[in-house]
């Protein structure tokens, strides 16, 4: 065991789930944090409490699950306050809940699509830095405190009807980065992670949008020629909250395949 702890949102599928998984198998102790319930806005369906139950039950000793909306940050606040109860002082912080929403031109897309998207990946991770922060400074120093955040390769590329959602993921690349210089001095590193085209629930339903069969016609844009699996974004992330990316602060991680060489 390592002794260090984490909470994770998002967790009750896709990348969130895998780095619960890749963080619980390194020995953390983790909080496994999803809203576990849909949004009338976004057209697919979230995770569930089940599915978040799935998670912590891989791990018994290890993972405790939480439901909580990052939208809310009083929910937030009570989940790093759970989480240093359960397990101690909180050492890094895994902002993975995320929501895609889009398939029209930028002219045509309407407002609850923006706010849905922005609600929920930029605020959402703008919430739990605010809450997570406090808990992290509140280790003694030397610090080595983490924050990483989930942006896409959609950060660094227009994609064809997806203008919303590069422009919120645009922004969290933004926010890690204004992030990490406020921590500066501190010991605590803020990073991002953008991913590539990675086989989740959110893949699925962007294969929907553009109204293609399956997913599989993602894997052309990637030089690797294949889909990625989450386990395999998650282990970019898990790096990040180790002692061993103490080079890196304020960047952003490309697992994305070489889809944005």
């Amino acid at each position: 065991m390592t002794g260090r702890v984490a909470l994770v949102t998002g967790a009750a599928r896709g990348i969130g789930a895998a780095t619960v998984d890749a963080l619980a198998g390194a020995g953390w102790r983790v909080l496994a944090v999803d809203r576990c319930s849909d949004d009338p806005r976004v057209p697919y369906s979230l995770g569930t409490a089940d599915e978040l139950a799935a998670v912590a039950s891989r791990w018994p000793e290890q993972v405790h699950a939480r439901i909580a909306d990052v939208t809310d940050p009083e929910a937030l606040v009570s989940a790093v306050q759970a989480c240093r109860e359960q397990f101690g002082e909180l050492d890094a912080a895994v902002a993975a809940a995320a929501v895609i929403a889009g398939g029209q031109p930028l002219w045509e897309t309407p407002a609850t699509t923006w706010e849905a998207m922005w609600d929920v990946d930029v605020r959402g991770v703008a919430n739990l830095a605010q809450a997570v922060i406090p808990a992290l400074l509140a280790r003694p120093e030397p610090r080595s405190g983490r924050f990483i955040a989930l942006a896409s390769a959609a950060a660094h590329r227009g994609l064809w009807h997806l203008a919303a959602y590069s422009a919120v993921k645009h922004a969290v690349v933004g926010l890690i980065r204004g992030l990490a210089a406020d921590l500066r001095g501190t010991g605590i590193a803020a990073t991002a992670v953008s991913p590539g085209s990675t086989r989740t629930a959110m893949l699925d339903a962007t294969a929907a949008l553009y109204g293609l069969p399956d997913t599989d016609e993602f894997a052309s844009s990637q030089l690797t020629e294949k889909l990625l699996e989450p386990a395999e974004v998650a282990a970019a992330v898990a790096w990040l909250c180790s002692a061993e990316s103490s080079a890196l602060t304020g960047s952003v991680l490309h697992a994305d395949g070489g889809f944005t060489v």
